[in-house]
Formats: structure tokens, C-alpha cells, sequence
């Protein structure tokens, strides 16, 4: 190396030396900036060459002192080259790292393992450039540091290969398909041995304690109900409410499609037991012979446990891949039953998009489907000549349809079907008379939930034996269930001048009552939502549901607001707290409300909050308007830190530079212990016509003493004002 460079190169190294331990003193303090965050993310691309160059210099380093290398004049030139190139490499990589550990989503003691020892490399090696020379530095010592530098190599990328692709990545193949194998189906539980594994190998990797992307943890039950930064990842019960099958169903292209792209991503298979366990209420507990050997989440988990099982011999050939692949939709998945297996599965979802041509479309497989999921469909009897052309048919799942016992006899043909679920239907004694012998190949039918009492289903069992009659809970009117509370149907509880209140029930034939002066509704004196209710200004209303023989509801608050202007555009004057961004000023005046709860995406999405600073902008109106007040939506959670504003100033002019103090106001302080919750705080002033608005609202300075809170200042966070 040439002598000019070298010396560069060394003073290079010393600056690294000193930058890199400023950074890891001063590490909490430090905000990097989008380029900065950029050039953080090339840490992947760059890290390879340190190791590799320290890697063979510690190599050479090893046998530097052996007879025939020690005079080789070459041997030391190159070797001393290869050691301050890989330790400046092994600097830049160290910054870029720490640069990247700022992001949100990386934390947990991975982290900090991986960064001290990378950043342990570095200081490491540099120290062996400088004293390699001295006198006493010999062929034990160089032994020793080049021993010690690629263990703490080997070190470093374990860690980062535990941040990147998970904890178990290397050895997961083999614990993964060993835990499967080993585990028997009558001691298999859905979660623990179907979708826990799938998760370990799709999800995890970015999704646990070490690399917290979207704040989210999928390592264990309690954080998957939590969620993350996004909100709730499952609605029990819900496939298509719930963000982690949205999130998996987004076209490839999209950002948030998951698991992202460039990484391995789940099988159709994969994605129907996920949505079976969601649908089944996502019960962490229940094991998979609880479920009844005709369910279509045990027949797929089965399948997926033990793949190589004794199956039935189907005499049909498997379907053309490809087909299969372009028939599966978001609305329709088609499976294998087994592996090596021409048998397929399928289940359609979302009753507002299915039509008869959903199965029309699967004329070129119907000799390879067995099962089919039609469970909460609007499936009409005319809709049943099209299934009764599945002639290998061994399954059928109509429960709650509009099904009636003469479309049903389409199903006669069916020389295989021996498993009929016809839950939930209008279906009584006199219908299934009539069919159930028809159905000569039916081994098993579900009639829970239908016109059909206990005493109908013994008859219907004693008049067809070889029938299995499976029957269930009926309500006799002597256990009167409780209303869940009424739902707000309005898009926005925000409008400009006056708004027709729309507070409904899921329920038919549900009573909502409600108030508007604080007290309780009740059942008999307080009015009926008629949707003649017109709001036009801020409101509170109080409702409650009633049905005659059921409980009332509890008793829920709607809040609406009135907002009659919306500035054209905003600049913040200080910055918004790193974690609540929402969408900057756009946030204060996007008819969005946010809610309390991080399972909930309105908490990441619609809260601007600040700690450090005041939250300050400026607002523009291209038409001058006549404002008399504004008011400021806001957070109360002093357990975690959360007060209302301490003063908020409004300031208005015509012209940016000149804009006087229009009015000033606090906000009601909350007392130790009071619960959390959602609040407002206006202030009026005498009509003033402005062109620019300045809002200033100040974070609580203080934080009170009895607050157990280590931070000096309090979070303040804002989801709405409202310019009137």
C-alpha cells in the first residue's frame, strides 16, 4: 500500500475509533434522519466484506511468526494492508449498524449482542493494527487475537442471522419436522403443533422480541392477541377482519403484503388452516380431536400433521397444478387434502362476493374435489344442481344457508357423500323425513341450531340408523341472552353543518334508545332512533339496546363533533414525537378519530403526539374564513404518561407574518388513578376572518409528583381539532 494512502487510511481508522465509540456512548440520544436511515439499511450489503478480509487476515495473522513468513517482506506488507482495510470496512459496517438499530422494530438482547460484538470486532482488530509491531507482541499473542476475532466473527453473524431470519433459523428445518412427526393426533393441539410452526417459519423471523418489527411479536399467544403498531392482528371468529389474513391476501406488489417480498411465503395450504383457526374463534387450547372428524380445519391439520397417512385410494388422477393455482382467489382456496394426494378441498368465503359461478368455474376439477365448504354462503337450492355435479363429493358443509329439503334431493346422485352439515338452516322434522333416505351414501348429518327439537332429532336417529343424527343446544326462551350495544353507522362522527344521526343494531327487531342530556336511556321512557335525528352542533349521545326476551345492552357513548372548516394545507413548526407521527398536520383535520388501546390501528395511525417540544403549526385557508373557536381532541392516561394539553394558543391573521394571539386555554388536569379516556377542550374568541391560523399546544411541563413517571415532561397526543 502506498505510503501516502496508508497513513490516510490510519488517521481514518483513528477518527472511526472515536466516532463509533461517540455514537455507542450517546446511542438513546440519537435521531437519524431518512438519508442517514438509507444509508443505515446498506449494513446487509456491506457486512460481507469485513468478514471475509478479517477472516483471511486473521488466517495469515495466525502464521505471521512461522520461520519462512516471518521475513517474507510481501507476507507483511499484505497482511498488514489486508488488516487496516478489513478494520476500516469492518468501521463503516459498525455505523451503518447502528444507524439501522434505530429504526423502529429492533430491540431485545440479540440486538445488543450483535451489536457489541460486531462493534467488539472493530475495536479488536483495530487494536491489533497498532500494536503488532511492539516488541512484545509474538506468535502466542497473534495466535490468541487471531483465534478470539473469528469466534467473535462467528459470534456476530449468529446474532445477525438470529435479527434477520429468527433465533432458530439454522437448526429449524430439522426441530421443526421433528416436532411434527413425533407429535400424535389425539395429543395434537391446532395452535401448538399446526399453526405455531407456520408461523416459526414464515413470520417470526421478523416478528419476535429481538426484531419488533411494527412492534408486532408472534412468538407467543398473549402478544399475538395484543397486536402491534398496525392494530389487533385477529378478530376470533373473523378471517376477513382480521389484518394478518388481509395482510397475507394483498397482491405480491403491495408494501404490506406478508410475509414481505423476497422472503418465503405461505402455501395455499398454510393460508387455509391460518383462516380455519381464525374462523374457529383462534382458540389457543383446543386440541385437534375436539374438533368433529368432518371439520375442515382437523381434516387439512390432519393432513398437515401426518402427511404420509393411511388416506383413502381415490381411482381419479390429480388435477393440472397450474389450474388449481388460477382457480385460487381471495375469496376461494382450493387444497390439497394430502400431500401426493389428487384429493382437493374447498372453501369459499365472504357471503357478499360469492354467486353460483364460483363453483360454476370449477368445471375442469370436479372429479378431484372432496370437500366442500359452502358454511354461511347464500347458497340457493338452484345453486345445488351445480354441486351435485362434484360426483366424488365426500363432504358438504351448508351450514346457515337458505337450503330448503327439495333442492337437497339434488344431493342423491351423490354416490360418495358421506359427511352432510346442515346447521342453522330452516330445515324441521317433516323435511328431513323426506330426504334423509334418499341420502343413501350420508354416513353423518348436523342439524344443530335448526327447526328440529331434541325429541325430532331421537325420531329422525331411530328411522335412519346408519345415520349418525348429530343434534345440539336449542334454546327454550328460559335463558335470555344480553344485547351487545348498538353500533354507530355514521362514516364520520364529524360533519360540517348538521348531521342525521344513524345508530343501529345488528340484531332485528332491536329497540336503540338513547339521551342526550347524560343519563341513562331506558327501556320505556326515553325516545326511539328513528334516523330522524338531526345533530348541529357538538353532541353526546347515550344508547342502549331492547328486545323483548333478551337482556339489555350495556350502555355506550357516541361522541359527534361539528368542524365547519378544513384548511387547504398545514407546515408543523416543530417535530412530532418519533413513535406518533400519523400523517402530520393532515392528522388534525382528517375527520379520522383515534381510540385508547395499541390493539387498535386508529392508536398508530390517527395520534400525533409530542414530549420534548410544543406541537406547533401553521394552516393555510386559500379563501379567508370566520372563525369563533376551535377545539382540541386529546388522550388522558396518566398510568402511562399521557396529560392533556398544559395551554394551547391560537393565533390568526390574513397574512403568514402577521398573526395576532386570538385566544388562550387549558385543559382539566386528570387525578391519580382516574381511568383513561378521550376528551375535549375548546376555545372561543370574538369572529375574527383569517387566511392563516397558528396552533401552539404545550405538553404538561411537569408531570404531578404522585406520578410514578421517570420522564420529566408528559406525552401529550392530539387525533382532531375541530375550526368552527
Amino acid at each position: 500500500m502506498h505510503l501516502k494512502l496508508r497513513v490516510f487510511a490510519e488517521q481514518l481508522l483513528v477518527a472511526s475509533n472515536i466516532f463509533i465509540l461517540f455514537l455507542l456512548l450517546f446511542e438513546g440520544k440519537l435521531v437519524i434522519p431518512a438519508w442517514l436511515q438509507t444509508i443505515g439499511r446498506m449494513h446487509p450489503l456491506i457486512l460481507h466484506f469485513p468478514i471475509v478480509i478479517l477472516l483471511l487476515a486473521m488466517l495469515l495473522e495466525f502464521f505471521r511468526f512461522r520461520p519462512e513468513y516471518a521475513g517474507n517482506a510481501f507476507y507483511r506488507n499484505f497482511l498488514q494492508g489486508l488488516l487496516l482495510i478489513g478494520a476500516l470496512f469492518a468501521a463503516v459496517t459498525v455505523i451503518m449498524g447502528l444507524f439501522l438499530s434505530r429504526e423502529e422494530g429492533y430491540e431485545g438482547a440479540t440486538l445488543t449482542y450483535h451489536k457489541w460484538t460486531g462493534a467488539g470486532i472493530f475495536f479488536f482488530a483495530s487494536m491489533i493494527y497498532w500494536v503488532r509491531n511492539a516488541r512484545w507482541y509474538k506468535s502466542v499473542t497473534a495466535k490468541a487475537g487471531a483465534l478470539l476475532t473469528v469466534v467473535a466473527l462467528v459470534l456476530t453473524g449468529h446474532y445477525g442471522a438470529a435479527l434477520t431470519h429468527g433465533s432458530n433459523f439454522i437448526w429449524e428445518p430439522i426441530s421443526s419436522k421433528k416436532e411434527i412427526a413425533e407429535v400424535p393426533l389425539e395429543k395434537a393441539v391446532v395452535y401448538t403443533n399446526v399453526i405455531r410452526p407456520i408461523l416459526e417459519q414464515k413470520c417470526t423471523s421478523c416478528h419476535n422480541p429481538d426484531k419488533l418489527k411494527g412492534e408486532l411479536i408472534l412468538t407467543d399467544p398473549q402478544s399475538i392477541m395484543k397486536g402491534g403498531k398496525s392494530g389487533k392482528l385477529l378478530v376470533p371468529g373473523n378471517p376477513q377482519m382480521s389484518l394478518l389474513l388481509q395482510r397475507v391476501h394483498l397482491p405480491m406488489e403491495e408494501k404490506k403484503h406478508m410475509p414481505p417480498s423476497g422472503k418465503a411465503q405461505l402455501t395455499l395450504q398454510e393460508i387455509s388452516l391460518l383462516t380455519l383457526w381464525v374462523k374457529q374463534k383462534a382458540d389457543f387450547n383446543k386440541k385437534l380431536t375436539d374438533l368433529p372428524a368432518s371439520d375442515s380445519l382437523r381434516m387439512l391439520a390432519t393432513a398437515f400433521l401426518q402427511p404420509q397417512s393411511h388416506e383413502e385410494e381415490y381411482d381419479f388422477p390429480a388435477a393440472d397444478e397450474d389450474k388449481v393455482k388460477a382457480l385460487n382467489t381471495d375469496y376461494r382456496t382450493i387444497l390439497p387434502l394430502a400431500r401426493e394426494s389428487p384429493a382437493l378441498a374447498v372453501n369459499i368465503y365472504n357471503a357478499s362476493a360469492y354467486n353460483v359461478g364460483q363453483l360454476d368455474e370449477l368445471g375442469d376439477i370436479r372429479k378431484q374435489v372432496i370437500s366442500l365448504n359452502l358454511n354461511k354462503m347464500p347458497v340457493k337450492d338452484a345453486d345445488l344442481k351445480s354441486v351435485s355435479k362434484f360426483e366424488n363429493l365426500r363432504k358438504l358443509d351448508l351450514n346457515f344457508t337458505d337450503v330448503s329439503a327439495a333442492g337437497l334431493k339434488e344431493l342423491a346422485g351423490l354416490k360418495h357423500l358421506q359427511n352432510l352439515t346442515l346447521s342453522g338452516t330452516k330445515l324441521g322434522l317433516n323435511d328431513l323425513k323426506g330426504l334423509l333416505p334418499q341420502l343413501k351414501s350420508v354416513k353423518t348429518v348436523a342439524v344443530w341450531d335448526t327447526k328440529l327439537s331434541a325429541a325430532d332429532v331421537q325420531q329422525l336417529q331411530q328411522a335412519n340408523k346408519a345415520m349418525t343424527i348429530i343434534g345440539g343446544f336449542k334454546d327454550d326462551g328460559k335463558n335470555p341472552l344480553k344485547l351487545n350495544p348498538p353500533q354507530m353507522k355514521n362514516a364520520s362522527p364529524i360533519f360540517a353543518q348538521s348531521l342525521v344521526v344513524d345508530i343501529q343494531h345488528p340484531i332485528k327487531g332491536v329497540d336503540v334508545r338513547f339521551t342526550m342530556d347524560g343519563s341513562e336511556p331506558d327501556s320505556i321512557k326515553s325516545p326511539l332512533l328513528d334516523h330522524k335525528t338531526v345533530i348541529n352542533g357538538n353532541t353526546s349521545i347515550r344508547a342502549k339496546a331492547y328486545k323483548n326476551g333478551w337482556y339489555g345492552s350495556d350502555m355506550i357513548t357516541f361522541d359527534y363533533y361539528k368542524s365547519a372548516y378544513q384548511p387547504d394545507s398545514g407546515t408543523l413548526l416543530a417535530p412530532l414525537n418519533r413513535v406518533h407521527q400519523a400523517e402530520g398536520v393532515k392528522t388534525f383535520f382528517d375527520h379520522k378519530l383515534g381510540v385508547i388501546g395499541a390493539n387498535n390501528p386508529a392508536w398508530a395511525n390517527n395520534w400525533a403526539g409530542v414530549r420534548d417540544n410544543d406541537m406547533a403549526f401553521v394552516s393555510e385557508f386559500k379563501k379567508p374564513v370566520m372563525l369563533s373557536s376551535l377545539g382540541v381532541r386529546y388522550m388522558v392516561e396518566e398510568d402511562t404518561g399521557i396529560f392533556p394539553p398544559e395551554l394551547v394558543e391560537i393565533w390568526g391573521g390574513t397574512t403568514r407574518d402577521n398573526m395576532k394571539l386570538l385566544t388562550k386555554f387549558k385543559a382539566p388536569m386528570p387525578v391519580k388513578g382516574e381511568r383513561a379516556s378521550l376528551q375535549s377542550v375548546a376555545g372561543s374568541f370574538k369572529p375574527q376572518q383569517v387566511s392563516y391560523i397558528k396552533i401552539v399546544a404545550k405538553p404538561l411541563s411537569k408531570i404531578p409528583a404522585w406520578h410514578r413517571s421517570k420522564d420529566k415532561r408528559a406525552l401529550l397526543l392530539v387525533d382532531e381539532m375541530f375550526l368552527n
